[in-house]
């Protein structure tokens, strides 16, 4: 399976939604602190419902830690940068399992550090109309992972 992981999120519905997206589709979801809300709040629980237990949710104090984490997974993986600040799109990529895809705050997004780390064909965008911003993220995030699993045949869906 492939692995979700939010960047610093701000916005608790956001990532309540997430938590149910990543229990419907399998996917490993990795929370990368500091958060802008408590996982507690009333907003995440009501967002997730009752997806809360059956979502693998991880919390990783920083960005480093949540590298870290990664390398001492026996399996491989590749980490694609979601962001509005490249031009390769999200369906470019031929997906595996063991692939990350790695969405920012919904604020700022993606430190411009974190995806010049990764390799141009590993940093993906969602194409939108030019006067456009950007996506509200569980919505994002909606659109690329169901990609990721179509790709990987829908991998223990009914």
């Amino acid at each position: 399976m492939f692995d979700i992981a939010l960047y610093e999120p701000e916005i608790a519905p956001n990532t309540g939604n997430i938590i149910r997206l990543c229990a419907n589709c399998g996917a490993n979801l990795h929370l990368i602190e500091p958060l802008g809300f408590d996982l507690e709040e009333k907003k995440v629980r009501r967002a997730g419902l009752d997806y809360h237990d059956l979502a693998r949710v991880t919390r990783h104090k920083n960005y480093q830690a949540f590298l870290d984490f990664l390398s001492a997974r026996e399996q491989l993986f590749r980490i694609f940068a979601c962001t509005t600040k490249t031009t390769g799109h999200h369906v470019d990529p031929q997906y595996q399992s063991g692939d990350v895809l790695l969405f920012g705050p919904e604020t700022r997004g993606l430190p411009a550090d974190v995806i010049e780390s990764l390799p141009f064909e590993q940093r993906i965008r969602i194409p939108m109309m030019p006067e456009a911003r950007s996506l509200n993220l569980s919505n994002a995030v909606a659109i690329i992972a169901f990609e990721a699993w179509r790709q990987m045949g829908f991998d223990g869906a009914q």
